[in-house]
């Protein structure tokens, strides 16, 4: 059975697949969720092979970008920078009742220092070791664009 988090982030992938079209060729209803558990990307274009991380938040309000938002495991997306690799971003933002925003934040407008790494999970913990990031939005909020 699926968590609550699990949940929301199906529901954030879901929602990208069915309102966007692909950034790159333009293309409606070409977006397609990857497996779970694919490093790094939620969604690809089946036209012309476009990758994009999905993230969805709860909020209380969809007009505005969060100051911050949960990222996954740190190690791949640390490697990823060294390499010069962004994913653009879709942020799906939900509220208690359902209603969602959607805001998109492209690659080339990405930077290094919005990537915060947490504390890795304690000794004790099932996934001891682990380590995951935040996305520190303060920086580029206004560079975030509001797909619906």
């Amino acid at each position: 059975m699926a968590t609550a988090r699990q949940t929301l982030g199906e529901f954030g992938e879901q929602r990208v697949v069915q309102d966007c079209g692909c950034p790159k060729c333009k293309r409606p209803k070409t977006l397609v969720r990857l497996p779970p558990n694919f490093k790094c990307a939620d969604v690809i274009c089946d036209f012309c092979g476009y990758l994009a991380q999905v993230k969805a938040s709860s909020a209380k309000r969809i007009d505005q970008v969060p100051k911050t938002v949960m990222g996954a495991a740190w190690e791949p997306q640390r490697q990823r920078m060294e390499a010069a690799i962004y994913f653009p971003l879709f942020l799906v933002l939900v509220t208690p009742d359902a209603q969602y925003s959607i805001f998109y934040l492209s690659a080339d407008l990405q930077e290094p220092a919005m990537f915060k790494p947490r504390n890795p999970l304690s000794e004790n913990a099932r996934r001891a070791g682990w380590q995951g990031f935040l996305y520190d939005m303060t920086a580029v909020a206004d560079r975030a664009v509001r797909v619906r």
